[in-house]
């Protein structure tokens, strides 16, 4: 199987219709069918790795101030319960959980997946990022899962290169800052040619601008931890920016995503008279 990250925005993107969407489109279009996917999401950001081990994982909501219409979206996608002994296997001898029953699929998961693979008919089950261990350990633990790749799984990854949200910009609304152009420019660089390198990004001088809380930043990390597992650098699916300090910027590996360039229209934009910080975006 291929795998991806995608760098989800706004949760307006679920909605909308715009040029990362057609994207993840193209993207969905493009991958072989998979007994499941194993995603990693930004916004599942606990104390503890775990999976989820639901047979019908609920769909989650968890931002604020947006329109009815976003919290009206159901992702139905079944669950997996089995795979949890799969990726524990994988990851030895690191530990992971089994969630039954607390958490389910997130909008840095549906708001995606409903544009890459809309029928919600795949399994899916999500990979919690363990907030209590180093950025090392995440780019480890790409690197193991990269044997799911070979039994069926589909890993994408979902957060954002940059995300600082305290520093949007509404009078930019498709356009990066030079810092978090400078940042972006850096990843693509080392995702393209040297994955294995990824941490490296940490000592770029961007870094506490573009990476400010590391919950959006790690799931780029599983993707290099796969890219460097199987020896070959990714790919860009698109890139671009919103809001001045958000990158848009999704990587794919093992793949060709034909039309994944041909949409437009910038990232989906926030609501009024909510602040970007007070969303959960």
């Amino acid at each position: 199987m291929p795998a991806a990250f995608l760098g989800h925005g706004s949760p307006m993107n679920a909605l909308e219709r715009n040029r990362y969407t057609e994207a993840w489109q193209a993207f969905g279009r493009s991958v072989p069918r998979p007994r499941a996917i194993l995603i990693v999401s930004a916004h599942w950001y606990i104390n503890a790795t775990a999976v989820t081990a639901m047979a019908y994982p609920r769909t989650i909501h968890d931002f604020y101030g947006f329109p009815p219409e976003l919290f009206a979206v159901q992702y139905p996608a079944p669950g997996l319960p089995a795979l949890f002994e799969e990726v524990s296997e994988a990851v030895k001898p690191n530990w992971v959980g089994a969630d039954t029953d607390s958490w389910g699929i997130d909008h840095g998961s549906w708001s995606v997946l409903r544009h890459a693979f809309p029928d919600a008919d795949i399994p899916v089950v999500q990979l919690s990022i363990n907030a209590d261990k180093p950025l090392e350990y995440h780019l480890e633990l790409g690197i193991r899962l990269n044997a799911l790749r070979e039994s069926g799984i589909l890993i994408v990854a979902s957060g954002n290169v940059v995300h600082n949200l305290r520093g949007m910009d509404p009078s930019r609304p498709d356009t990066g800052f030079d810092w978090a152009q400078r940042f972006d420019e850096a990843a693509q660089n080392i995702m393209l040619n040297r994955p294995a390198d990824a941490l490296a990004l940490t000592d770029q001088r961007d870094y506490g601008l573009a990476v400010p809380t590391p919950d959006h930043f790690i799931p780029l990390l599983y993707l290099a931890g796969l890219a460097a597992a199987s020896s070959e650098g990714a790919g860009t699916l698109i890139d671009g920016y919103s809001y001045g300090s958000l990158s848009m910027t999704a990587y794919t590996l093992g793949i060709s995503c034909p039309g994944a360039d041909s949409g437009s229209g910038g990232a989906a934009e926030l609501p009024d008279g909510v602040p970007a910080d007070g969303t959960n975006i």
